[in-house]
């Protein structure tokens, strides 16, 4: 154990004292360590005690997983979190960002903040002299693709090779999954309805850092999408920010709902994911998210566990 804890190490130790805005901040051997170092969390292998350093949470848009992972993370590492929320602080009467992000950082030793504007985020991490964490923009949910590959790679081993179809908008979490994906080495298929596919510059992004045979695909069609593969995963169709919009895509995602004939479509052992919160008979089926096949809450609960990861690396507790 003290070789392979070595090792994780080694390979986690230039992210000290770093941000993480985007999935593209890490190198595969990072992601592969941080997995590592998530699962000797998990089985209770690894022990890590930060010595009371303070996770400071700054976010815009409600959460309930984020949120909690992060608190018990930061908890179970020996630290503690003060909640900034925008409505009880001056970071929601107008402060400017500038200010905001040079007090709490000789207040606090790593930021977590949750927001709609990436460039908000962007520049919080560069007045910032802290660690920053990108727990959500609209243009990227970088925390919840590392959960999304560890869950994957519980069930299947090898990641490289593997092929993923993710069925919906072509949102901030379809565009992590994208870059994850393509540094992993895993195939990634995005089914949306026309109009609603990833931006382009988030497709060449990830296709510029794919390894080797790996591809990311985008269609319009959802069963051409989820054939032959290992893992199916959904997401709602109006994200925080669209509510207004949620009638008009109802009707336009209609053909888009993971459902059990859509499932029957991939690979038999295949698994369904989806971050939630779910809308229940309408991206999913309520059969598909209690079936066998589901690992919705073991991909919920391994947000935890790389998030307890990740602040390790940040912070130096390695």
């Amino acid at each position: 154990m003290e070789s392979v804890a070595g090792g994780v190490a080694s390979k986690l130790s230039p992210l000290k004292g770093n941000n993480f805005l985007s999935s593209s901040d890490l190198t595969q051997d990072q992601i592969n360590a941080l997995f590592d170092l998530a699962t000797q969390l998990k089985n209770g292998d690894r022990r890590i005690d930060l010595g009371n350093r303070v996770l400071g949470l700054i976010f815009s848009k409600a959460s309930t997983r984020t949120r909690v992972s992060f608190q018990v993370a930061m908890a179970r590492l020996g630290g503690q979190t003060i909640d900034l929320n925008p409505q009880i602080s001056q970071v929601g009467r107008g402060e400017p960002l500038e200010d905001t992000a040079r007090v709490l950082s000789r207040y606090c030793d790593v930021l977590a903040i949750r927001t709609f504007a990436q460039q908000e985020i962007n520049n919080y991490a560069f007045w910032s002299s802290v660690p920053v964490i990108n727990a959500l923009t609209d243009s990227e949910h970088p925390c919840q693709a590392l959960a999304d590959y560890l869950t994957i790679k519980e069930e299947f081993g090898e990641l490289k090779g593997q092929t993923i179809a993710y069925v919906g908008d072509g949102n901030n979490v379809a565009n992590s999954l994208m870059i994850c994906g393509s540094l992993l080495g895993v195939n990634v298929r995005i089914a949306t309805p026309v109009g609603f596919e990833p931006k382009d510059s988030f497709l060449a992004k990830a296709r510029s850092l794919a390894l080797p045979g790996s591809t990311i695909e985008i269609t319009n069609d959802p069963r051409d999408a989820v054939k032959g593969v290992n893992a199916i995963y959904t997401d709602v169709w109006a994200s925080m920010g669209q509510e207004k919009e949620q009638i008009q895509r109802r009707k336009l995602f209609a053909d888009f709902c993971l459902n059990e004939e859509l499932l029957c479509k991939a690979n038999k052992n295949a698994i369904v994911l989806h971050c939630l919160p779910a809308h229940r008979g309408e991206e999913i089926t309520n059969g598909v998210i209690e079936s066998n096949q589901s690992r919705i809450f073991s991909q919920a609960e391994n947000r935890l566990h790389i998030q307890q990861a990740l602040l390790a690396a940040l912070l130096g507790g390695l």
